[in-house]
Order: C-alpha cells, then sequence, then structure tokens
C-alpha cells in the first residue's frame, strides 16, 4: 500500500468513527460514558472523534444538564486523596525522582486529561473557554465547582501563553463581523452603533487586538488610544466627534483610553500587559513624533471605598465637615455647580489620591484597575476633576480619572519596585493631593 492510500485510510477511519461515535450520541450514549471513553486509552482517531462527540453534546446541553455535568466532573475526575497522601509518604521517605513524578501524576486531577483530550477536538479550545465563562457564574452560589474553575484556569494559561498570540491593528477596513464585536465588548467607554465606532478608528486614532488561533475572529482583548497634542485629562472630548474644521495638530502623546477584555471565559489570565507593551512598539515605530505614553483611566472602586469608609466614620481621614459637604454626591447634577465644585475639589481630589496610593487588598492597591497598570511599571501621573461627567463616571469615582504613566525609561524600575517590594510609582503631585 503505498503512503498516500495508507494516509487515506486513516483519514476515512476517522471520519468514519466520528460519524459512529455521533450516532451513538443521538441512541441515547450520555456524556459520563462518551468521558469515559475518551479517557481511555484509544487510539489517536477514535479519541478524536470521542472529544467531537462529547463536545457536541455539552453544546446541547440545557442548564440543568450543564449542572449535573459539573457535578460528575467533581466526584468521578478529581484526584483521590489517598494517593495524594501515600505517594507524599513515599517521597518523604524516599525523594527520588520516581517517588516525586508519582506525587505529582497523583496531584494532578484526572479532569485535565479529561480536558485536554476534549481539546482534540476542531472545536475543544473554544468550547472549553465557554464552558468556564459559563461555570463563573455558578461558583458563588456553587463554591464546591471551584476546583473545576482552577484546572481550565490551568489549562488555558498556557494554550493563550503570550506565544500564541497574534496582535492585528483594527481599523475601518477590518471585516464588519470583527467590528461589530468591538462594540458588544467595549467594556469602559459604551460605543452607541457604528458612528461611535467611526470615529474611535478616524485617523486620529488607534485601536489594536489580540488574537489567538483556536477562536479564529473572536479579539481576546482590545485598546483603543487616542493621539493628541499634550496629556488628555477628560474623556468626553476624546468620544465625540471630530469637528472637520478642527486643526490637526502634530501628535506628541497616546493615550490609552480604554482596555476591554472580551472572553468572560479567560478571566484572571492577563493578556493586557503584553498588549500596552506590544502597541507601545508599534506606535514608536509607526510614529516617532510621539513622546508621552499614558493612560486616561477610570476609578471603578472609588465611590464604593468612599462610601465605606463613611459609613466606618473615619473622623483622621473624613471629618465631620467633610460628610457634610459630600452628601451632595447623591443629588443629581451636583457636578454642574460651579460652587459646590470649589468646596467638593480638594476635597475629593485628597480622598481619590488616598484611596489610589494607600487603600490596600493585602499588600496590593484596593482600585483593581490601579493594580494593572502599576503592576505593568505604570506610575500614578495625574488626578484628573471631572474627567468622565457620564453617568457611569459619577457613579464609579465622582467624575474623575487618572493618568498612569507609562514612563519607558522608569517602567522596569517601577515593575520590580511594585512586585519585590510593594512600592507604588506616584508622582509628586498627586502626594501632595494627599498632605491637603
Amino acid at each position: 500500500m503505498s503512503f498516500n492510500s495508507w494516509m487515506n485510510s486513516i483519514v476515512d477511519a476517522g471520519r468514519d468513527l466520528l460519524l459512529r461515535s455521533a450516532k451513538d450520541n443521538k441512541n441515547g450514549k450520555d456524556i459520563a460514558e462518551l468521558c469515559r471513553d475518551l479517557c481511555s486509552n484509544k487510539g489517536e482517531a477514535m479519541g478524536t472523534a470521542l472529544a467531537c462527540a462529547v463536545v457536541n453534546a455539552y453544546n446541547d446541553m440545557s442548564d440543568e444538564e450543564k449542572f449535573s455535568f459539573f457535578t460528575l466532573l467533581i466526584d468521578d475526575y478529581s484526584a483521590d486523596s489517598r494517593d495524594i497522601l501515600r505517594c507524599a509518604e513515599s517521597y518523604r521517605g524516599d525523594s527520588s525522582e520516581q517517588n516525586l513524578n508519582a506525587l505529582k501524576q497523583a496531584i494532578a486531577s484526572p479532569r485535565l486529561q479529561l480536558f485536554r483530550r476534549i481539546n482534540m477536538s476542531a472545536t475543544g479550545t473554544p468550547t472549553l473557554v465557554q464552558m468556564r465563562s459559563y461555570l463563573q457564574r455558578l461558583l458563588k452560589d456553587n463554591p464546591s465547582l471551584r476546583p473545576i474553575d482552577d484546572d481550565l484556569k490551568y489549562l488555558l494559561k498556557s494554550w493563550f501563553n503570550r506565544g500564541f498570540l497574534k496582535i492585528r491593528s483594527i481599523d475601518w477596513k477590518t471585516p464588519a463581523h470583527i467590528l461589530e464585536k468591538l462594540i458588544a465588548y467595549e467594556a469602559v467607554h459604551e460605543m452607541n452603533g457604528w458612528d461611535d465606532l467611526r470615529r474611535r478608528l478616524a485617523d486620529d486614532r488607534r485601536c489594536f487586538a489580540f488574537f489567538h488561533p483556536a477562536l479564529e475572529d473572536e479579539p481576546l482583548i482590545f485598546v483603543e488610544v487616542a493621539l493628541v497634542k499634550g496629556l488628555a485629562t477628560a474623556v468626553q472630548p476624546l468620544l465625540a466627534p471630530k469637528v472637520d474644521d478642527q486643526h490637526n495638530v502634530e501628535a506628541d502623546t497616546a493615550i490609552f483610553y480604554s482596555i476591554s477584555n472580551c472572553q468572560p471565559g479567560l478571566k484572571g489570565i492577563s493578556f493586557g500587559n503584553f498588549l500596552i507593551k506590544q502597541v507601545v512598539m508599534e506606535l514608536q515605530q509607526e510614529l516617532p513624533t510621539l513622546k508621552q505614553f499614558s493612560t486616561l483611566s477610570p476609578i471603578p472602586g472609588f465611590r464604593r471605598w468612599l462610601d465605606k469608609a463613611l459609613a466606618e466614620d473615619q473622623p483622621t481621614l473624613i471629618s465631620a465637615d467633610d460628610k457634610q459637604s459630600l452628601k451632595v454626591l447623591s443629588q443629581d447634577g451636583w457636578q454642574q455647580d460651579n460652587e459646590t465644585n470649589e468646596t467638593l475639589k480638594p476635597l475629593l481630589l485628597r480622598l481619590c489620591a488616598h484611596y489610589l496610593n494607600n487603600e490596600k487588598r493585602g499588600a496590593a492597591p484596593l482600585d483593581p484597575v490601579a493594580r494593572f497598570h502599576l503592576g505593568n511599571g505604570a506610575q500614578i501621573g495625574q488626578l484628573n476633576w471631572l474627567g468622565d461627567t457620564s453617568a457611569n463616571g459619577l457613579k464609579q469615582s465622582a467624575a474623575m480619572l487618572v493618568n498612569y504613566r507609562y514612563e519607558l525609561s522608569k517602567v522596569e524600575e517601577n515593575h520590580e519596585a511594585y512586585v519585590n517590594d510593594n512600592k507604588i510609582a506616584c508622582a509628586k503631585k498627586v502626594l501632595e493631593l494627599i498632605e491637603g
């Protein structure tokens, strides 16, 4: 038999197995049996067919059936604690490579093998990403399912590492089905249709996204950039339609004003740090005149922290007079009153600077956006009063925004100080706000 004939026979056998497996599933072969078959020592062609059958069975499940499937994954595919203890005892008595490997194997749950084999299907990776996305909704009320999430996250971190990611520049010529997803996935400043998107892809704007081969045209994360003169301090002018007679100025600053994660199933797997650094390199190459790289970022936890601080009564931080002044935040339109702003501005700037620099979750900053950018090596550069007067901006941060500055000569130094010593890079003028 020739090599080509042999290869064709394997392909035909695999196709027959796939069709037979799908037929078996329709005839009542449930996903539990399919998973057992998939984890058995079967050949590659049969394994691929079974993986496809498991994927199809999962995608056809109701919510109730998915919950039962997750329960099955806990009951039948968790690591055996007795094996772990036995192997640990053996390794403690004899720390040989053989005993170490046995311990590693005992600790690894059979779920990992099952998920790896499901990934043999052509649509295995997106199915596992969707599976984790669905699982995220159940964890709060069903913490016993968390080991499944841990296993999926462990594998997806490996499968979605930087080496597999491809960066693409998004513009108005990008296929419409991808552009539609940008509108749907925008998480910071909502887009109201195609006109908003067109403005964000104009000639003084840039947009970049990461993609993964297994998810085809599904963006994982995208960043929107405004090319401006000087440091942008408010987002509404950046989002406003471009005026026809607006003078074109040579931009010297790139403002990262929106970063949106697109796949809930990849929660906790960081792409943004790689994306920002890659975009900086792309922009430097395209536009050598750019001298500053900065974000214009929301402060999503500030009002929540402030409300808690007020309820807990911290007189050394917020005096009785301060509390009286802050009551106006519950009134609509407070940001439009100049007299109110004169009182609130220094008070809220002081409290927000304190929040970003001093309030912690463990050793890390309490604010999630601050954790992200400071961990990347950025500096808290400037607070911007009335930087975002949208309803969401008022609700999250009393209309304030912050510039996290990426000073390229200091990024690595800032990152090392943050990671090793929990030190926050903060501009002198922001620290002075805390002192009042």
